[in-house]
């Protein structure tokens, strides 16, 4: 009997080591070896003709424009906002990975999911962390109808491929990927390997059966997914689950979407029957207070096809020491690069001084847009002149302190409106080309033009 070889494998990048070591030499992440058996190599093998094809079936090639397509259609997920970010529905054989921090509510909302699918089509939800009971439990906590959704306990890969193409269901969901193993590998489930070979198998059975599959999937103490990078190619969507547990709001992000645009924002309120969509998501990050205060304004950012009103807040003080720069919800370098220019190009020095700048609601905005209403709220904070509370502002600073233009401007302008802004600040080049009726639309051109315009409203108000 031949002896049974092992290796070390990573669990970050999945180099495979001799012996045990504390830190990987290829990514250099510490206590991620993990013993593995060393599978044997398969006897099958392409046979290379001496004409240099391979002996057996000829592929099956094509010109591109003889390939049929057909308009798959879409299961509406019986959430509005799931269907946004999902780029209109769930794609029939498509494969989307969730995942967020524990108690955000992934297993909530496709538990809800499951449960509307399955009053129309069928549907398997296959839990690999849960009991039976404890599914069933929150189903009826939760309200949910559970006569036809079909539930089965199970993490082996190959039983739970056999159960699907038994069933034939349109939609089925595994919670979650870190819990399911192959029998081809002895490795323990979780490790590279397992999630990446349980991925792939479960990856080919939707793309041939046309069963849509939800995969669960753990994060790390970085918030990022657990598991091989890889996983995140084989998959058809990747969505992030977001959001404070202590806020009963939460937002999943498109980072990935075959079938849609990325970037996309969901936004979800948690009560007690469940997670529920948000209409208009604007409402909630913009606090309404009884007078102006100084360090705040209002920015129209943009989350994939979505405007989205935003509150900005900044604060400007003496600093004690070294001073400080503190951004939560933008780039900490573009804080400071803004910061700079404000000085150079606006006349507007921090130079010791502390500067903190929020993002009201927890958002994490990447887009260029907000930059005009970052260097506005630091100025209202500096000068401790409060601007209008009626005010709304967009725009992207350049180095020399043009204010450029941005995409979508007359969404952006249509969202501020809808929410009764009467002032809006906006670089020329997204300037409407017709008066806009009771609105005061403000185009710019450069820094110290805006600086001057809103420091006016603030006099005027």
């Amino acid at each position: 009997m031949s002896k049974v070889k092992t290796t070390y494998r990573c669990e970050q990048c999945g180099a495979n080591h001799p012996k045990w070591a504390g830190q990987c030499s290829e990514c250099g992440e510490w206590n991620t070896l993990l013993e593995t058996k060393i599978e044997p190599a398969s006897t099958h093998r392409a046979k290379i003709q001496l004409g240099g094809g391979y002996s057996g079936q000829s592929a099956n090639i094509t010109t591109l424009d003889k390939v049929s397509v057909s308009l798959e259609g879409r299961l509406e997920t019986g959430s509005e906002e799931f269907d946004r970010v999902l780029g209109g529905g769930l794609v029939e054989g498509s494969v989307v990975l969730i995942g967020g921090d524990p108690g955000i509510g992934k297993s909530t909302i496709l538990l809800q999911t499951a449960t509307h699918i399955a009053a129309q089509q069928s549907a398997l939800y296959v839990t690999g962390e849960e009991s039976l009971s404890q599914v069933a439990l929150r189903a009826q906590r939760l309200d949910l109808s559970t006569t036809h959704l079909k539930v089965m306990a199970e993490t082996c890969v190959e039983r739970i491929c056999e159960v699907l193409a038994e069933l034939r269901p349109a939609v089925a969901i595994l919670d979650s990927i870190q819990t399911l193993y192959t029998e081809t590998l002895q490795s323990a489930p979780g490790g590279v390997s397992q999630i990446r070979e349980s991925a792939a198998l479960l990856t080919r059975f939707a793309k041939h059966s046309g069963t849509a599959l939800f995969i669960v999937g753990h994060v790390t103490k970085e918030g990022a997914l657990a598991g091989p990078r890889v996983l995140e190619h084989m998959v058809d969507c990747v969505l992030y689950f977001e959001g404070q547990t202590d806020s009963r709001y939460r937002m999943i992000r498109a980072v990935k979407n075959r079938f849609g645009a990325v970037n996309e924002l969901g936004v979800f309120g948690m009560t007690d029957k469940g997670l529920r969509g948000v209409s208009n998501p604007s409402a909630i990050f913009l606090s309404r207070y009884e007078e102006a205060i100084p360090g705040s304004v209002v920015m129209i950012s943009r989350e994939g096809t979505r405007p989205l009103l935003v509150e900005v807040q900044a604060l400007v003080d003496d600093a004690q020491g070294q001073p400080r720069r503190v951004a939560l919800g933008l780039e900490q370098n573009r804080l400071n690069m803004l910061l700079a220019v404000m000085h150079r190009h606006g006349g507007v020095q921090t130079l010791g001084q502390d500067v903190y700048v929020n993002i009201v609601g927890g958002l994490k905005i990447t887009e260029t847009g907000s930059d005009l209403a970052v260097l506005l709220a630091c100025a209202s904070s500096l000068r401790a002149k409060a601007l209008p509370q009626q005010l709304a502002v967009f725009g992207e600073v350049g180095l020399s302190g043009e204010i450029r233009p941005v995409p979508n401007g007359q969404e952006r302008l249509k969202e501020a409106i809808k929410q009764g802004f009467k002032y809006i600040i906006v670089p020329k080049g997204n300037a409407p080309q017709k008066a806009i009726p009771n609105v005061e639309v403000i185009a710019v051109s450069r820094l110290h033009e805006a600086l001057s315009q809103a420091m006016q409203l603030s006099d005027e108000t």
